[in-house]
């Protein structure tokens, strides 16, 4: 490896220097973006109200048949189906909120992020 491939960014004639800032400019700009962003959960309402323990049936069912007999395949496959619902369900109930920010420091996250997408795109392509 000699100097000139730290210079061929993605195996291109590309900018290092391009790419670099661009990555430096993405992490900053989407750091700052989803920092501002709070998660919440108030309560299980997939298929209705204090339907939780409903999702928790297929799991505690093949739990059931894969310790009387390990090799079942529907067993396995009711774990499976249990904790892809389990994992859904927590994932559909989440609410997420952008906290009060200025418009100036919107406007200066959304450059960031979207400049250095940009900017490691082109430096990832064949320069001229």
């Amino acid at each position: 490896m000699d100097i000139d491939d730290l210079k061929n960014v993605g195996g291109t004639q590309g900018g290092l220097w391009e790419f670099l800032i661009g990555l430096a400019m993405a992490v900053a700009g989407g750091y700052m973006l989803v920092s501002r962003v709070m998660v919440t959960s108030w309560f299980w309402n997939w298929g209705g109200y204090s339907t939780f323990g409903l999702t928790l049936l297929p799991l505690i069912i093949g739990i059931g048949v894969v310790f009387f007999n390990g090799r079942s395949l529907i067993g396995w496959l009711l774990i499976f189906v249990g904790v892809v619902m389990i994992a859904a369900g927590i994932l559909m109930n989440l609410q997420m909120y952008f906290q009060p920010t200025s418009l100036f420091n919107t406007i200066v996250m959304l450059i960031l992020f979207a400049g250095g997408i940009g900017l490691l795109a082109k430096a990832v392509r064949e320069h001229v």
